[in-house]
């Protein structure tokens, strides 16, 4: 049973920092692309980053220089350092892992709320 386990959302204040954790099993961790999705109310579900099976990242422009993505391949987590958090970003944050485009799975998502 595959399963995406997503840990670390909360509250912040503008400026503040959250961490967020994945926890992948039932996959080839090590085969898949993992990546970090976040939808707000109203909105489409979008992309914040990705780290593919060799570890290139990318950022969406709007958390580039403040989101660092992550992946640990002992412990087949994937990790999201949110810095210089600002109220736009919050969105329940969702974790994606994808293997060629052919199969994918999701989190249940974890709520992250920047506010002052």
């Amino acid at each position: 049973q595959v399963q995406l386990v997503e840990s670390g959302g909360g509250s912040v204040q503008p400026g503040g920092s959250l961490r967020l954790s994945c926890a992948a099993s039932g996959i080839a961790f090590s085969m898949y692309a993992m990546g970090w999705y976040r939808q707000a109310p109203g909105n489409q579900r979008e992309l914040v980053t990705t780290i593919t099976s060799g570890g290139s990242t990318t950022y969406a422009d709007t958390v580039k220089g403040r989101f660092t993505i992550s992946r640990d391949r002992v412990k087949n987590t994937v990790d999201l350092q949110m810095n210089s958090l600002k109220p736009e970003d919050t969105a329940v944050y969702y974790c994606n892992a994808n293997l060629l485009q052919i199969t994918e799975y999701w989190g249940q998502g974890t709520q992250v709320t920047v506010s002052s």
